[in-house]
């Protein structure tokens, strides 16, 4: 059985609190309060600040709170294995990014399991971050973004090639140019994705290699999504 502290404290940083961490686990708050003394006297740290009124993690306690994710994630994994191999089925968790939800991949990975008997997929849409960080907890087998990913050790191949361009209302101006220059931009007003998004931080190393920051641009609205459509004049 999964420890039932380490629960408790994975339950505590999702909730916020420990009175909805307590609410949640059908617990006591003077139990939740317990087991984290029961975790900080077993691995001799403070999880949290003690003098701040909100719940922040000490670098000791963000340590803890990473591997305990991680071990939450392959005890579930071998429950899910175990289950699965009585019932002759597979379960692989894919995460991709916002871009790539948008394209023919959910398509793609639909027709696979059309095709391939006893495949259960669990798709999770998110950020290059987080997709990376569930991959470190070991939450993800496999994650398709678009861009690159923030991390070495991981086994890559290569699925397409793409390219940015510039979206202008069809009476701008820069609508009859058939190239425009970074500096020609900086008093346009931009909707860009979110910062974290792929496609962002591709925009963002460009301007580096042409000397130019994201900073120097007029962003007004940024965007989780791409298929949501916004005109501004």
């Amino acid at each position: 059985m999964f420890d039932a502290k380490i629960e408790t404290l994975l339950e505590v940083i999702s909730a916020g609190s420990y009175t909805r961490a307590a609410q949640r686990l059908s617990l006591t708050q003077p139990a939740v309060s317990h087991h984290m003394r029961q975790l900080e006297q077993e691995f001799g740290i403070h999880i949290f600040y003690k003098d701040k009124k909100e719940l922040r993690l000490t670098p000791e306690g963000e340590i803890l709170v990473k591997y305990a994710r991680r071990a939450l994630a392959v005890y579930r994994n071998a429950r899910q294995a175990i289950e699965d191999s009585r019932i002759c089925m597979s379960h692989i968790g894919v995460g991709i990014t916002h871009t790539v939800g948008e394209s023919c991949v959910p398509q793609v990975l639909a027709e696979y399991c059309n095709q391939t008997p006893g495949v259960h997929i669990n798709i999770v849409t998110d950020t290059i971050k987080n997709l990376y960080d569930m991959m470190r907890s070991y939450e993800l087998d496999v994650a398709i973004v678009d861009g690159q990913f923030p991390a070495s050790g991981y086994t890559e191949v290569l699925l397409d090639t793409d390219y940015l361009c510039l979206v202008v209302s069809p009476i701008h101006p820069l609508a009859r140019r058939a190239s425009v220059a970074i500096g020609a931009l900086q008093g346009e007003r931009f909707i860009m994705r979110p910062k974290g998004a792929g496609t962002r931080s591709m925009f963002e190393s460009y301007l580096s290699e042409c000397g130019a920051d994201i900073r120097d641009f007029n962003i007004i609205i940024e965007m989780d999504s791409v298929a949501v459509s916004i005109h501004v004049e």
